[in-house]
């Protein structure tokens, strides 16, 4: 489908939905304004926090402690040391944003290969494109067709640092052509390049005893994209990569031996400045929170305690300003905020004889901070050295953009040894 775009709107979208450094107006706000509303922490390539397959897909995008695969490259590569199979590859597809256009997907190639019994390296390409558009100046002549694209390329290295312990380095390029070099608001636009690593660690525990039934009890942790700033013109303000920790366990039940439960539980933070509420009349003026023009290791350790809290306000609802004019910020309000940055991951998988599985998941992100609320649901099924995931996404909202969202898994599995962990525990 042809999206006709202008200049000025593309100038609006790398300007504004691209930015981290969103700014919130509370002077003379009153209840229920911008000022208690909007607080959504954006960032550039968000593509990159996507889940592409449809394992952890269908369980509410949560994989950070789940068993070893191919897809492990995206969620936690340090659990590719654990990996039983040699060798695995995995290729996925999602159509995106169905509701609103026919002509965006995610395509996700990924796979790996043991170096020895406790180390392995992985790779992975993931490669989006927001499909076809038209650039058109203010006066609406046409320019020239363009379709906008962004991929990344990974590259990991795994390794077990004990029975039960593992360790993950990923390195990763990322260019994102939005533009194709159209000139914009008087500036020449140019494709965005970055380069990050994402620090990963896995533990394990295995052959538990648990309601008299044998269990395996996996904790996963990852801080992912870890990079320089990013840019589209000379002259455009440098924004933040989506640096994300993400941390999570896995609780593994197996009935007998053909029939096991899996539980999952991630939770999610942007390591990115939180944005800061700004006096309308006055730009420069930061009523609350700090200013979110910092360098990347400035904003990733100061977004565990950045977030500008609740205002006090006053008997006629508008937001009270201390005598140093700063908002007087309601007590506990801070944390609150920070708390509120959290996603949550619920999954849970069935298991048949280690060939049939029946997924269903959970997704929630607090209203203030995107509202992504969803269901998900998915089945798959193994034979010999090939897979089939599928995974659908229910929205908790008619009309949302990510409804009837379908993502395909198709992978191949070489050498497969069938037997427990590399190291005995």
């Amino acid at each position: 489908m042809k999206r006709i775009i202008s200049l000025v709107c593309m100038s609006v979208l790398m300007t504004l939905t691209v930015k981290s450094q969103n700014q919130i107006d509370c002077a003379n706000a009153v209840s229920g304004s911008n000022c208690d509303q909007l607080r959504a922490i954006t960032t550039a390539v968000p593509f990159l926090m996507i889940g592409g397959d449809s394992r952890s897909g269908a369980m509410g995008d949560a994989g950070v402690a789940l068993t070893p695969d191919a897809n492990a490259q995206h969620w936690n590569a340090s659990k590719l040391a654990f990996s039983e199979e040699e060798m695995e590859f995995s290729l996925s597809y999602s159509p995106w944003l169905r509701q609103l256009v026919d002509d965006m997907n995610l395509a996700y190639l990924a796979g790996y290969k043991k170096l020895n019994k406790t180390s392995a390296i992985g790779a992975s390409l993931r490669y989006f494109t927001l499909g076809d558009i038209i650039f058109t100046d203010n006066t609406g002549q046409v320019i020239r067709p363009f379709r906008p694209a962004e991929f990344a390329l990974d590259v990991s290295y795994s390794l077990q640092l004990s029975p039960k312990w593992a360790g993950g380095l990923t390195a990763r390029w990322i260019n994102s052509n939005l533009t194709g070099g159209v000139n914009v608001s008087g500036a020449d636009s140019r494709a965005a390049n970055a380069f990050a690593v994402d620090l990963s660690a896995y533990y394990t525990e295995k052959n538990l005893t648990l309601f008299d039934m044998d269990a395996d009890l996996a904790f996963g942790a990852v801080i992912s994209n870890i990079g320089n700033k990013v840019s589209y013109t000379n002259t455009a303000q440098r924004d933040f990569l989506p640096m994300n920790m993400r941390v999570g366990t896995a609780l593994t039940l197996n009935l007998d031996r053909y029939n096991s439960f899996t539980f999952l539980y991630d939770a999610n933070k942007l390591l990115v400045p939180s944005p800061a509420i700004y006096d309308q009349n006055n730009r420069a003026n930061i009523l609350a929170g700090r200013d979110p023009n910092v360098g990347v290791a400035a904003g990733l350790f100061g977004s565990f305690n950045d977030a500008p809290g609740r205002p006090i306000r006053d008997e006629q609802g508008d937001p009270v300003v201390g005598a140093d004019g700063q908002l007087e910020i309601e007590n506990g309000s801070v944390l609150q905020e920070e708390l509120r940055e959290i996603m949550h991951c619920f999954g849970i998988e069935y298991w048949y004889a280690q060939q049939f599985a029946v997924r269903a998941g959970y997704f929630y992100e607090h209203p203030t901070k995107g509202n992504r609320q969803f269901f998900t649901a998915g089945f798959g099924f193994r034979y010999n050295m090939f897979g089939f995931d599928l995974s659908y996404l229910i929205p908790t909202e008619q009309r949302n953009p990510l409804a009837n969202t379908l993502r395909f898994s198709l992978s191949m599995r070489f050498n497969e040894s069938g037997q427990s962990p590399i190291l005995d525990n």
